[in-house]
Formats: structure tokens, C-alpha cells, sequence
């Protein structure tokens, strides 16, 4: 008797990168010389949002000062802030022309304000540009300061994430320099601020 062959689930295949939605995103976001998470992390799942004209842009670079282990995002000693990118952010995302838009960004620990007005800049940036569009912010845990995340904010975003990854258990072995404790504070300092949170588990 042959063996029998099992069918795979729909959610284990990933779509060809093709069609006039997924060029036009990756023509934009190269014209202006943006990074997303999608490229420099290796995302599975790029042609199936970029396919729907949407993408999770990244700003302050694509080189990352911490080297979590579930992450393929660079890690090295990031160039300058680029202090133009807020503005060709919010251009981008107006030429997508999508109604809610996510923007994450590496750590950047060599940065005395850990990017916080890069941050700050951006959102404003984006809501003079793309008034209808909401933004939801995935930041970094900006060492505990809670005066940077205050920046990040006060800008004016509609949703405010804070990822923590994994488990305690797990936390010092496969994320760099991070806290366990110290996120679920500054989760904690976002839901006091009346923003909404948001959080997520990857590992």
C-alpha cells in the first residue's frame, strides 16, 4: 500500500511575491529609501501584505545595537539619524494610501534619546501628511525611560505597542539586554497614559 499524501494547511503556504500591489509597495518603499521589518526581518508573510499595499515600516535604520535570537534584523553600530526620514515616511505611506499604518524601529542604544525624537517626529510627521490614517507604533523598550516613551506618546498615536516577546523564563536567554519586568512596566505606563496598548509574544 502507497503512502498516503496529506494535504498542508492553507496557513502553512506562503504566496509568490507578485502582482501590482506588492511592486508598487516595494517601488515606493525603495524610491525612498526606507526599511521594513519585512525585508530586514525575513518575514514570511511580506507578499501577503505587500500584495495588500501595506507594510510595517522601520525607521532609524536597519542595524539594530541588540542581537535578540528570534530576530533576523542586523545587529552592529548603526549610522546616524537620518533626520529626513520622517518626512519621506509620511509621503510613503500617503502614496500607499492605506488607512492604518504600522511603524516599528530597531533599538538604538548608542543614541542618548534612544530614537525618541526620530519617534516623535515621525508620528507628527504622518498625521500632517495622513490625517485619516491611524498609526499604531511598536516600540522598543527605550531602557525604562519613561520621559522618552512620553515623547513617543505625546506625539499622538492610536495605538501604542510594546512587545514582550516570550516568557520570563526565556527572556534573558534570547533577548539582548532586555528586561522582563522592565517591559511589563512600560506596558504598564502606556495603558496609565490612556493610549491603547498592545503587546505580542513571538517566542
Amino acid at each position: 500500500m502507497g503512502e498516503v499524501s496529506i494535504r498542508k494547511p492553507a496557513w502553512l503556504k506562503t504566496q509568490v511575491p507578485v502582482g501590482k500591489q506588492y511592486i508598487g509597495v516595494r517601488e515606493i518603499v525603495k524610491k525612498n529609501k526606507l526599511h521594513t521589518i519585512c525585508t530586514s526581518g525575513h518575514c514570511p508573510n511580506m507578499a501577503e501584505c505587500w500584495g495588500a499595499g501595506t507594510a510595517t515600516l522601520m525607521i532609524l535604520g536597519d542595524i539594530c545595537t541588540r542581537a535578540c535570537k528570534f530576530c533576523n534584523v542586523k545587529t552592529g553600530r548603526p549610522l546616524p539619524a537620518d533626520w529626513n526620514e520622517p518626512d519621506r515616511v509620511a509621503e510613503s505611506v500617503k502614496k500607499m494610501g492605506v488607512k492604518h499604518c504600522v511603524i516599528t524601529s530597531v533599538d538604538r542604544d548608542d543614541l542618548e534619546d534612544g530614537g525618541a525624537e526620530i519617534w516623535a517626529l515621525t508620528i507628527k510627521k504622518m498625521k500632517e501628511v495622513n490625517p485619516g490614517t491611524t498609526i499604531e507604533t511598536l516600540i522598543p523598550d527605550f531602557d525604562g525611560n519613561t520621559d522618552l516613551i512620553d515623547r513617543v506618546i505625546s506625539a499622538g498615536p492610536e495605538v501604542v505597542s510594546h512587545n514582550l516577546e516570550t516568557v520570563r523564563r526565556i527572556t534573558p536567554i534570547i533577548r539582548s539586554k532586555a528586561r522582563y519586568e522592565r517591559s511589563l512596566k512600560v506596558l504598564e505606563h502606556i495603558a496609565k497614559s490612556g493610549v491603547r496598548s498592545k503587546t505580542g509574544v513571538m517566542v
